[in-house]
């Protein structure tokens, strides 16, 4: 199994973390973002969006690491990053959707870069926008785990899901936009409860064989 996917990258992060978490063997293929490797032929020829992460394995390519690490779940189910209970996953997907759907989206590298060199914002401006939709959704996901009197130490109950996989990489990415995250304790105590572990550690971008 080949994952293409850039140290820095949030969703190619969330989806090292699953990976890790299931104990899987997988092979890093680096796209540098930085020097376009992301629009060479040979690789959207791969993925025609030019967006990491992308899973090859034989002749099955897939795309978007939604898919993928529901395409993992299914296909190696132990150990489970879901809840037993349909409501339960239902809370863990709504949680990692809070990242993944509403966050993130709104402050990945296109965003960025068409805000730097089509809309001329300067870098104060850039940690503005990114700050405004981070902070908007933590606070959101900040109220979410709070109201769940039996959590445990990560996003639901006492092991790692989904929705850690997503929020440690959404905070990886807010440390870098220089967002203040002593507003949101139960977001830096799971963060720090997965910062234990070390799918986690091994998954994290200063670990990475393209970190510079």
């Amino acid at each position: 199994m080949k994952i293409y996917n850039y140290f820095r990258s949030g969703t190619s992060h969330r989806l090292r973390i699953v990976l890790n978490l299931k104990g899987l063997d997988w092979e890093y293929v680096a796209v540098d973002l930085r020097a376009q490797a992301h629009f060479d032929a040979a690789f959207k020829a791969l993925n025609p969006q030019g967006f990491v992460p992308t899973l090859v394995e034989a002749d099955l390519i897939l795309t978007q690491s939604p898919a993928i690490i529901e395409w993992l779940e299914e296909r190696y189910p132990t150990p489970s990053l879901l809840p037993a209970n349909a409501n339960d996953r239902a809370r863990v997907r709504a949680l990692a959707a809070v990242v993944g759907c509403d966050i993130h989206p709104l402050n990945n590298r296109r965003v960025l870069e068409y805000l730097r060199h089509t809309l001329h914002c300067d870098q104060a401006a850039v940690l503005a926008w990114c700050g405004e939709w981070i902070r908007g959704g933590f606070t959101a996901l900040e109220q979410m785990l709070a109201s769940d009197t039996t959590r445990g130490s990560f996003c639901f109950g006492d092991r790692p899901s989904f929705a850690d996989a997503y929020l440690v990489a959404q905070v990886e990415s807010a440390r870098r936009f220089k967002v203040d995250l002593s507003p949101y304790p139960n977001i830096e105590a799971i963060d720090l409860a997965c910062a234990e572990l070390p799918a986690f550690d091994l998954a994290a971008p200063k670990n990475q064989p393209d970190a510079l």
